[in-house]
Order: structure tokens, then C-alpha cells, then sequence
């Protein structure tokens, strides 16, 4: 069976969104956020940022740059299982997918060619990226029922963002507040693959203070995988409390937990999908082990495809944030938001055969082996391979602090303020037994772990990385008559890498050494915004960010780090990636409709790129020069005429990489690959959204559509993932009361209703699938799958 190829991107479909979203037109309408009003008012919880238009998927913006905004509106409307990449995928150039319907098992996303790992990523102003290698995992932070907003800054991160691997922009999540009614909300999700989710919300409402009020919230959520074995499962906890004296002097926490435990879906080479078809997974039997007998060879082999226990991802996190602002005078506001971030867990896969004599330290010099025996099966002789369960597992405890101040001078709104945080990031590859049933004997592979002939674990990596981050910022926004609005910034990031990679049997090797690397730069930032009349305004923006290299580069043993004298030595120096990104657009936002047109350039220098193959475990990780990416964005949106409501985007980019890349240093393999002129993977051309919306009182119904035109695969070009249109369809209805039953409303979602098939490259900077003249390496190349037509319902009600 042959992998399904996907027709050319239909251009038409994409012009006909933008007309019926321009064409339609009426009024405007406010925008429920995370800000509450005085307690003076206890009815109300509102702040408006910005007049909502339509359906949810955009708002005005005033910002002198390029902004999106969804709200609660649009996130009600979604499956209540999806993920934050999911809740932004109708935005233009936002190319975003997951790895299955639920958005349980996560997915990817870039934005105008910048790949996840590249955008700052912040909840509630917290940083959220991880704080080694800026990876994003959207399926951990928070219940899509409590958040209340998500943006998109696509050219540049804010001033005062708390970011040193942002350089492509940002994006944000709004949590929602505690209400003020005490309330306790019940929500239960059904659907295909056994899948089901059950929230329930508690909020106390106002207390007697008529100051304070709480929520808290658990979730359970659960999915089989869309094929092949096994099930991605997730329990979350959410909790906030407000306190507020007033407007201006409140404290707002929240405290967000997540642990989820997932069996992996196998992402595919083409070949794999040419050969096996569209459902081919990991192996739904596990090989077994041998008898263990004393004196003779049992050699245990693995499963290929990996076995479905073997191929997991444990984790579990929390995230604690508080919003403490102050009035100091009445032109005079300081706002002081510390955090802590914890994770840990591993991912992989974990299936590893072992072979008992000469896989653990000590570490003989001379032989440049290793010499440690160890008995995995018990059988009382070190002559076996064990298949054993061993991945890479990650520790982080991330303290930080951001303190800012904000001051009225006449015209000028002076924000100045600094950020500091103290990540520890340790990493390390313990060992433990697999069950006759294939499982490991602990998932997180703490227990029983596997102790070597020096009294240590056996560790495949053994590093911590101590990364001090801080920055200054300042920003000025001023106005010029009536009609001028300007804003002149600078931000300056500070990354100090403190890596030690501690003595392990991955890379025995080189034993003990430690490396430290800084990195720092000015980011200036200059925006402009000029109403042509109250309805139209022009704005322009032009901004620098950077991105520090992943920390991963200080321990990639045998590449980047080698014996120079027997010393561990950095071979070289990956430089921070910069870029410069301008923005020009028009906005129109009347009080029938909005629409935006912006268009964009994108400079990058010193790129850094990095692949991963779960099945060899190599890594790469470089410097590829420069890129140029230039393009234009349109949004447009109306309110409702006779229940009628359309959102319509377009974006169109071209990427351009500016190098070619040098490729080996051995006499089989020293070619130059000429990606001068090539186009960058995961950025589409062409990428379009449609949403049509009809509402009658208390019934709703939406058709959305979303075009992506074909993906390079590769920075040759050499393998290409066709374009795609997908469909869905989500509607509701909500109840009169019922008794105790408040608002019982009940919704439904089906995804690719058309059961399209379509894959998305999993790697940005893989190199080449084809060998050239003096290149005989090529780089595995694995895709992230679209999953097939999906159906959920879910009831909520209120008590």
C-alpha cells in the first residue's frame, strides 16, 4: 500500500475565504479577560482589550506591530481535549498539526519558518519553553476550560518577555479568572478511540471580604492512539486565587499540574509508508525474553518496529505564577511576578539491548573500553544481551522573578523593569528491567534501577546544565497629536551556560568535564501606528530577537565536544541566532467588520538547526547561515448578519536560504550540498483558514477549513510533503435551566471529516534524502501523520 499523495493546495478555496469574510459586516462587542474590575463592582469580571468581532478568532488590536488574538469564545467551540498548537491553527501563517485528534499526544507548529523551539512561549507571563533546549510541549499546561485568551506576536517577542531563545516572535496564554458567583461546573467528553475527558470546576465565588475569591479544577482525559496499541492518558489540576483591593492594587496566583502518560505514535519515513501503509505502528508483541541459564549465551533482540510499552513518554509538571501589582502613585504602577516551573520525566524509546560484559565503567584507557560486567538476568554469568528499558530522563526546578514599572509622564508611558531566573536542568539515562510482559518495572525508570560495578547507576547521559538568565528592559510609547502613537524599546537577554557532563557509560569516554558558554546581546525594537481616519490605521514595526544555543550542544560527545590530549574539548562555538523582523500593515475595524493585511520580512543570521532520529540516536547541531523570509498576512472577521458569521485568513511566505552546508570531513564523505536558493522546511507557501458560523438563539453550527500548501521535507529539497485541505465541524446547543441544572449546553466536534491523509515533516533541519557528488550520508526523514475523521460530544452543566 502506497502513502496517499495529496493534491496541489486550491488557491481559489483560499481568495473565496478572504471575500466572505471581507464582505460580511455589524457590531461590536466586548472581550472577557484575565483582568478583574474593582470589588466594588462584584457582578462584573471584564476588562476589555479590544472589541471582539464575530466568533472569537480575532479582536481589534491597537498594538504598533502585528498581533492575533483568539478568546474563551472560539476555545469554548473547540474539543475540550486540544491542545494550545490546535486552539491557533486557523491563524494566517500559523502551520500547526498534532499528532492526533485529541491533541492528547502533542504535535508541532511554526510560525513564518521559525520552528516551535524558536517562539517564546509564556502562561500568564511565565516562560514556559524548556529551559535547555526551548522545546514546547502543548499538551501539558492547562485545561483549554480555563483559559480565556491565546495571542500570537508573529514578528517580535514583547519588551518585557522573559525569553533567551525567542527569535521568531511569541505566543501566550491567558488563563481565566476565578469567578465571582460561586459555581461548580461539571463537563464530560465522549468519543471515538474510547476517548473521554471529565472537568469539574469549583469556584467559590466572592468572599465575605468582597476582595478574594478561588477556583479549583481536576481533569481526567483519556484516548486510545489512532493505530497501533496503546493510549495516551492525562490528569490535571488547575487552581487560582485573586485578591484584589482594587483596579489597580491586586494579586493574582495560579498554580497549574499536569501529569500525563503516554504510549508514543511512530512517526514514519516515506519509504516506511510506501512499504507498510498509512497505519503501520510500533509492534503490538512484545519479542520476549530468553531463559536465563547459567554458562551459556541468551541474546535477546529487539523488536522492529518498537514494541508499543517500550515507546513512552512520562512526565509530569507544575507551573506556580503570581501577578502582584501595586499602585505607587497615581502615574506609578509596579507589578512583581515571581514563578516556579518543575518538571520531570523521559521520553523515547525505550527498548535497549544490553550486553552484560563490558557496557558499564570503569573506563580502561588504554583498551578505550569499557570494563564493568554486570549480571541483568540473574543467571549467575555475564555472557547475555538483556533487552532492558532505558531512555532519557529530565529534571528541571526553575525558580524566577520578574519585576517592571510602569510611569506616566505626560504623552509617555515609561515601562522599565528587570527579569532573572535560575534554571537547574539535569538529564540522565538510568536503566531498569523489562517484565516478562514487556513493561518496564517503573516508567519513570527510578525504581530498581540498574547499578554498575562502581556503585553508580548506570547512566546512557549524566549532565546538569545551570542556566542564569536576566535581562533589563525599557520601553517608551508615546503619542504625537491624535493620531501618532510610537514605541521605542530595548531588551537585553543574558544567558550563562554552566553545563557539567558528569561521568556516564554514553560517553565514557570523556568522563567528567564541565563548559560554560554566555551569551548576550541589545535587542532594540521601534514601532509606529497612525490612525487614517477612526475607523483605519497604518502600523510598522521593527524589532531583533535571539536564541541562545540549546544546551544539549555542551555534551554531544564525539561531535561537538571531542578529545583534543585526551581533554574534552568544544570544537566549536554555535553562535546565538539572531534575526531582524519588519513588519508594515493596515488595519480596518469599524463596527461591522475588521480585517488586517500586514507584510513581513524576516532576516535571520547564524540559524542554528537541529535533528533527531529516535531509532540511531544521532543528533546534529550547527550553525546554517542565513535566511531570508518575506511574505504578507490577511485576517478578516464579522459579526453576525442574520446569524451568519465568516473568518477568513490567508498567508503566503518565501523562504530563502542564503548557505550552502558542508557536509563531512571523511574522504567518503566531504561534499558541500547547495541549499543556496532553497527553501526552508515546515513553511509552507501557502497557508489558509475558512470558518463559517451560523447561531439561532441557543443552537450554533460551524464548518471551518484549513489549506496548508506543499512542505520541503529537507534543506535540499529532495523530499517534499504534499499540500492539504482538512474540514471539521462543530456545533452545540444550549438549555433552559433544569432546576439545579444551570446552562446545561451540549456540544460536538468532528475533525477531517473527509478523512484526509497528509503528513508534516517532525524535523526543521534535516539535510538531504538524496546522496550528491562527494555526499554519501542522507538524513532520515520522519513525518508526523494526520489523524483520521474524529468525533466527540461533550455535555457541560452548571450547579
Amino acid at each position: 500500500m502506497h502513502f496517499n499523495q495529496q493534491p496541489k493546495l486550491r488557491l481559489s478555496m483560499i481568495a473565496l475565504a478572504c471575500q466572505l469574510a471581507c464582505l460580511a459586516g455589524t457590531a461590536s462587542a466586548q472581550v472577557t479577560d484575565s483582568t478583574t474590575v474593582p470589588p466594588e463592582d462584584p457582578k462584573r469580571t471584564v476588562v476589555i482589550v479590544g472589541k471582539k468581532i464575530g466568533m472569537g478568532l480575532m479582536v481589534t488590536e491597537d498594538a504598533p506591530k502585528a498581533r492575533s488574538t483568539i478568546t474563551a469564545e472560539e476555545l469554548e467551540k473547540q474539543r475540550p481535549t486540544g491542545n494550545a498548537y490546535e486552539a491557533l491553527e486557523m491563524l494566517p501563517s500559523v502551520n500547526s498539526y498534532n499528532n492526533d485528534a485529541t491533541g492528547l499526544f502533542g504535535g508541532g507548529l511554526t510560525l513564518r519558518g521559525f520552528n516551535s523551539d524558536q517562539i517564546g512561549a509564556t502562561i500568564n507571563g511565565v516562560p514556559v519553553n524548556d529551559s535547555g533546549n526551548f522545546a514546547v510541549y502543548p499538551q501539558e499546561y492547562v485545561d483549554q476550560e480555563n483559559t480565556c485568551s491565546e495571542f500570537v506576536t508573529q514578528g517580535s517577542t514583547d519588551v518585557d518577555s522573559p525569553q533567551v531563545g525567542a527569535s521568531g516572535g511569541n505566543f501566550g496564554i491567558v488563563t481565566c479568572n476565578p469567578e465571582n458567583a460561586s459555581r461548580v461546573r461539571v463537563m464530560q467528553t465522549l468519543g471515538q478511540l474510547n476517548m473521554y475527558k471529565t472537568f469539574v470546576r469549583y469556584d467559590t465565588g466572592l468572599w465575605a471580604d468582597k476582595r478574594s475569591k478561588m477556583f479549583v479544577s481536576v481533569s481526567n482525559a483519556k484516548a486510545d492512539k489512532w493505530k497501533g496499541q496503546g493510549e495516551a492518558k492525562r490528569q490535571h489540576l488547575d487552581a487560582g486565587f485573586n485578591y484584589d483591593w482594587d483596579r489597580f492594587n491586586y494579586i493574582h496566583a495560579t498554580l497549574l499540574w499536569n501529569e500525563a502518560h503516554n504510549n508514543s505514535i511512530n512517526n514514519l519515513t516515506l519509504d516506511e509508508l510506501n512499504k507498510n501503509g498509512y497505519y503501520y505502528d510500533t509492534s503490538s508483541t512484545f519479542a520476549g525474553h530468553l531463559t536465563p541459564v547459567k554458562g551459556t549465551a541468551q541474546n535477546e533482540t529487539l523488536n522492529t518496529p518498537p514494541y508499543y510499552g517500550l515507546y513512552l513518554n512520562p512526565f509530569k509538571n507544575a507551573i506556580f505564577s503570581a501577578t502582584a501589582k501595586f499602585r505607587l502613585a497615581d502615574n506609578t504602577d509596579l507589578k512583581i511576578v515571581p514563578y516556579y516551573w518543575y518538571g520531570f520525566g523521559n521520553g523515547g524509546i525505550q527498548q535497549k539491548a544490553v550486553k552484560e560484559a563490558g557496557s558499564f565503567l570503569p573506563y580502561d584507557t588504554a583498551s578505550k573500553k569499557m570494563t564493568g560486567n554486570v549480571d541483568l538476568n540473574g543467571d549467575g554469568d555475564t555472557l547475555d544481551t538483556v533487552i532492558m528499558a532505558n531512555a532519557s530522563v529530565t529534571r528541571t526546578n526553575r525558580p524566577g522573578l520578574s519585576v517592571s514599572l510602569t510611569h506616566t509622564i505626560g504623552e509617555h508611558v515609561l515601562l522599565g523593569g528587570l527579569w532573572y531566573e535560575r534554571a537547574s536542568h539535569k538529564q540522565t539515562g538510568e536503566m531498569v528491567p523489562v517484565t516478562a510482559k514487556g513493561d518496564p518495572v517503573d516508567d519513570y525508570l527510578q525504581n530498581q534501577k540498574v547499578i554498575g560495578p562502581t556503585g553508580a547507576a548506570y547512566e546512557s547521559r549524566n549532565s546538569k546544565t545551570i542556566s542564569t538568565a536576566y535581562q533589563a528592559f525599557l520601553q517608551d510609547t508615546f503619542s504625537v497629536g491624535e493620531k501618532a502613537m510610537f514605541n521605542v524599546g530595548l531588551r537585553t537577554p543574558y544567558v550563562k551556560r554552566d553545563v557539567t557532563n558528569y561521568a556516564n557509560e554514553g560517553a565514557a569516554a570523556y568522563g567528567t568535564f564541565n563548559i560554560e558558554r554566555t551569551y548576550h546581546t541589545l535587542l532594540p525594537q521601534l514601532g509606529a501606528r497612525y490612525r487614517l481616519t477612526a475607523d483605519d490605521q497604518l502600523f510598522a514595526s521593527v524589532a531583533r530577537n535571539m536564541r541562545a544555543p540549546a544546551n544539549y550542544v555542551f555534551t554531544n560527545t564525539g561531535s561537538n565536544v571531542q578529545l583534543v590530549g585526551g581533554v574534552p574539548t568544544l570544537m566549536k562555538d554555535v553562535q546565538a541566532e539572531t534575526s531582524y523582523n519588519t513588519d508594515i500593515g493596515y488595519r480596518h475595524q469599524d463596527s461591522k467588520y475588521i480585517a488586517t493585511l500586514t507584510v513581513f520580512d524576516v532576516n535571520f543570521k547564524n540559524r542554528q538547526g537541529n535533528a533527531y532520529d529516535p531509532f540511531t540516536g544521532a543528533n546534529t547541531y550547527t550553525n546554517i547561515g542565513s535566511v531570508r523570509n518575506r511574505g504578507f498576512e490577511i485576517e478578516a472577521n464579522n459579526m453576525p448578519i442574520h446569524g451568519w458569521s465568516f473568518y477568513g485568513s490567508i498567508g503566503y511566505q518565501k523562504s530563502e536560504i542564503k548557505n550552502d552546508i558542508v557536509v563531512g570531513s571523511t574522504a567518503a564523505n566531504s561534499g558541500t550540498l547547495a541549499t543556496n536558493g532553497k527553501e526552508m522546511i515546515n513553511t509552507p507557501r501557502w497557508k489558509g483558514g475558512l470558518s463559517a458560523e451560523y447561531q439561532d438563539g441557543a443552537f450554533w453550527v460551524r464548518a471551518k477549513a484549513k489549506a496548508t500548501s506543499k512542505q520541503m521535507a529537507s534543506l535540499m529539497n529532495d523530499e517534499v510533503a504534499p499540500g492539504y485541505t482538512t474540514f471539521g465541524i462543530d456545533g452545540g446547543y444550549t438549555f433552559a435551566d433544569l432546576g439545579l441544572l444551570k446552562r446545561p449546553k451540549l456540544t460536538f466536534n468532528i475533525s477531517n471529516i473527509t478523512n484526509k491523509q497528509y503528513r508534516n515533516p517532525s524535523s526543521t533541519s534535516s539535510t538531504n534524502a538524496l546522496k550528491y557528488p562527494g555526499v554519501n550520508s542522507v538524513s532520515t526523514i520522519r513525518y508526523y501523520l494526520g489523524a483520521p475523521r474524529f468525533a466527540s460530544a461533550t455535555l457541560s452543566v452548571d450547579f
